[in-house]
């Protein structure tokens, strides 16, 4: 048995032979997985989650069953007071009063929002149909209308007088159409847009920088739902809470059910390039995508709420919206986007 190590001699090699361990390749970085805008997934499926049957009967009970007892409370309240102190229960009486007809106003207001909505869906429908169809006298009612719809705005008066000049040298539907989008929305697609980026822009810094694991997910759909609002708002939709809502949901559902949301790098990396998006950390660039994914939800809302279709040349571009939006994060995405048609 022999003892201690046993060394070999291989022929022909010596010490200086040897390979050395500087010579070796470095060892690849693991790839870093793609960011997917988690966040704005999750909000888009919050926003587009249609309750169940049981759970609106559930919360519509409930609603029904708290506001019953408060009702009651008060009254029993109002009227001990009357009975303790008239003029303080009188005072408290009308304090009830004036809470129930500011309650009424708000119940109203939200109706008047969700009719109006109603009315841009209306003209926008009634605006396909003439297209379709080719139909000039449908698109000479279009335009009756969206003058009316408008007649109170300021801003849109100059487009419409414009428009009330040459109208009549239209003869086909979609010439016709197309002169009322370039007289009278342009200046709301371009104030809608600022909106959109600006939500794109605070949507990705948010994203990137709160390192919080809920912070992104309430942030992109706090931010979702205020953009969505908004650009109602600009076209006139004058949403309340329910039509702001019903609103959401039916742009978030639109953008699940097409899987828009689920696409982000496809539209980053013609803005900024694969060789910068390869840079960025983890985290910055889930900020990015979930910017990007604001921005496809924004020209949807845009699409929405929009009084008239948007024709090819008036047609927003996600990815010029995008590079406008990160201009100020990324040097260098504005020139992207401004290549792009």
């Amino acid at each position: 048995m022999t003892q201690g190590p046993v060394l070999i001699d291989l022929e022909g090699t010596g010490a200086d032979d040897a390979p050395s361990v500087t010579d070796a390749p470095p060892v690849p970085d693991a790839p870093a997985p793609a960011a997917t805008g988690q966040a704005m997934q999750a909000a888009a499926r919050m926003a587009a989650r249609r309750p169940s049957r049981l759970s609106r009967w559930f919360w519509g009970l409930s609603a029904a069953l708290v506001g019953a007892a408060l009702s009651v409370a008060a009254w029993d309240f109002a009227m001990r007071l009357l009975e303790r102190a008239p003029l303080l229960g009188w005072a408290v009486t009308g304090l009830i009063a004036a809470l129930l007809v500011v309650c009424l106003a708000i119940a109203l207001r939200e109706v008047s929002a969700i009719a109006r909505l109603g009315r841009i869906d209306d003209l926008r429908r009634a605006a396909d149909t003439a297209l379709a169809e080719a139909d000039l006298i449908a698109a000479r009612r279009v335009v009756d209308r969206l003058n009316r719809f408008y007649a109170h705005r300021e801003d849109t008066g100059w487009g419409r007088q414009r428009l009330a000049e040459r109208a009549d040298e239209q003869f086909d539907a979609s010439t016709l159409l197309a002169l009322a989008e370039d007289e009278v929305l342009t200046p709301l697609d371009a104030a809608a847009q600022r909106e959109v980026e600006a939500a794109a822009r605070q949507i990705a810094t948010v994203t990137a920088l709160v390192p919080l694991a809920l912070a992104d997910v309430i942030a992109a759909l706090t931010s979702s739902l205020r953009m969505i609002r908004r650009v109602a708002e600009i076209y006139g939709g004058r949403s309340g809470f329910l039509g702001s809502w019903r609103l959401t949901r039916a742009v978030f559902t639109h953008l699940v059910a097409t899987g828009a949301v689920a696409v982000g790098d496809d539209l980053l990396e013609p803005v900024l390039g694969g060789s910068v998006l390869s840079r960025l950390s983890r985290r910055f660039g889930e900020g990015l995508v979930n910017g990007a994914l604001s921005a496809r939800v924004g020209v949807a809302a845009m699409e929405v709420c929009r009084p008239l279709p948007f024709s090819a040349k008036r047609r927003p571009s996600v990815r010029t919206i995008i590079g406008r939006a990160l201009k100020g994060i990324i040097p260098g995405a504005g020139k992207s986007a401004e290549k792009d048609p």
